[in-house]
């Protein structure tokens, strides 16, 4: 079968399909190191200046700054278990070849945000520093010896005067065409001739997670009290903008699965309470899912960092499939989450610090794994981008052993 056969077998719970072997991904500065350390340097996973749609490019100025001859220590590298294209994230070869890895999921590139969207301004450069206005209008700086992920510093959205005036000028949905890419037939061939997983949706785009995206949390949280109305319209502008764009891809390709992007979950649970994910996310969140069922799209998908087994039963409750990446260290325990909740599809779980522990915490971190494996429905990989300090040998064998578990567990 293809990784999108077996995807699909998967999340349905055939415990004779091979899940997929797929991680969430790494950190530049991880690949660099297992370079040095022994991994086969062929197709390094460097930043690309080329733009695309908001979906694919989000980052991409930051990543770019000083050129695309290195890897920056802080960007992401795709490994199959996080969508690609995403914020200017390269995808990983090297990786997946050395240790027989699967294709990754695909997302559907197109704009899902601002129409038209911000001009790219640099409004300083340094050695040190990028500041600079990215194509969502939010204004970021980009320290370039760390080279992280930009940290937001002004948001395009600060009152309901901001968000009139971009409602009416960039969320239109009378003429959804400049949206979609210029390559857009060409994405069109490939995507109805593909072996792997194809998903809508991705970031920043969630119900919690673009109204926290364009306007900062703590503006977002001071809303849901002061503002509620503006935030439902917010939430009902997106939501129709959404869906008027997935009825296009949707008549044009066969789509697998949505990921909903909110990380509404921290450390210790989630930052908004379940009486505000009720009121200003499920609603929407229904709207969504009915629309996408009834076009044959079922498995609905939702991307949350930290501990959220709070939101697992409301989301749930809404027809939310399967969730990820079930942050270990936070509290997510995929056992007793499998056990709670027998249909949810699970991915992650794997706490990935611990890898760098050595082999005898490796097949410790693997018998949960192994147990859910057993029951179906699961893709395992780290908990998020593997850091730098777990070394080449270590991942080798925690790999090594876990797809040799995905073997065993397939033919059982």
């Amino acid at each position: 079968m293809t990784a999108r056969d077996r995807f699909r077998e998967v999340m349905q719970f055939n415990r004779s399909a091979e899940t997929l072997r797929w991680e969430f991904g790494y950190w530049g500065e991880t690949v660099t190191n297992w370079y040095a350390q022994g991994l086969p340097r062929r197709h390094p996973p460097l930043p690309s200046p080329r733009r695309t749609t908001p979906t694919a490019s989000l980052y991409a100025p930051a990543w770019t700054c000083e050129g695309c001859g290195e890897i920056p220590n802080g960007i992401g590298v795709m490994a199959g278990g996080l969508y690609w294209p995403t914020q200017g994230f390269p995808l990983d070869e090297d990786v997946r070849v050395a240790l027989d890895m699967d294709p990754g999921q695909r997302m559907v590139d197109v704009n899902l945000l601002f129409d038209p969207e911000f001009e790219v301004e640099v409004h300083e450069e340094s050695a040190e520093r990028f500041l600079y206005t990215d194509v969502d209008g939010v204004r970021r700086l980009f320290l370039k010896k760390e080279a992280t992920i930009p940290t937001s510093m002004v948001w395009p959205i600060a009152s309901r005067a901001d968000w009139e005036r971009i409602k009416a000028e960039r969320l239109r949905t009378d003429d959804i065409s400049t949206r979609f890419p210029r390559n857009w037939p060409q994405l069109v061939e490939e995507y109805r001739n593909r072996d792997y997983p194809l998903a809508i949706g991705g970031y920043p785009h969630g119900m919690f997670g673009t109204l926290a995206h364009l306007l900062g949390y703590e503006r977002l949280f001071l809303w849901y009290c002061m503002d509620p109305p503006l935030i439902h319209d917010m939430l009902d502008t997106f939501t129709n903008l959404w869906i008027a764009v997935y009825e296009q891809v949707l008549s044009e390709v066969e789509i697998d699965h949505i990921h909903f992007w909110e990380d509404v979950s921290a450390g210790t649970g989630p930052m908004i309470s379940p009486a505000l994910v009720e009121t200003f996310m499920l609603p929407y969140y229904k709207r969504m899912i009915d629309f996408l069922k009834a076009r044959g799209v079922d498995i609905i998908l939702v991307d949350t960092d930290g501990d959220c087994n709070v939101l697992i039963p409301l989301f749930m409750s809404v027809g939310v499939t399967g969730m990820y990446p079930f942050e270990v260290h936070c509290g997510m325990d995929i056992v007793k989450v499998r056990k709670e909740y027998p249909t949810l599809q699970i991915s992650g779980g794997v706490p990935k610090s611990e890898i760098a522990k050595g082999k005898q915490r490796i097949d410790q971190i693997l018998e949960p794994v192994e147990e859910v494996l057993k029951t179906g429905g699961y893709i395992p990989f780290g908990d998020h981008f593997i850091p730098p300090d777990v070394p080449w040998e270590e991942f080798k064998y925690y790999r090594t052993r876990l797809n040799a578990l995905i073997e065993k567990h397939a033919r059982s």
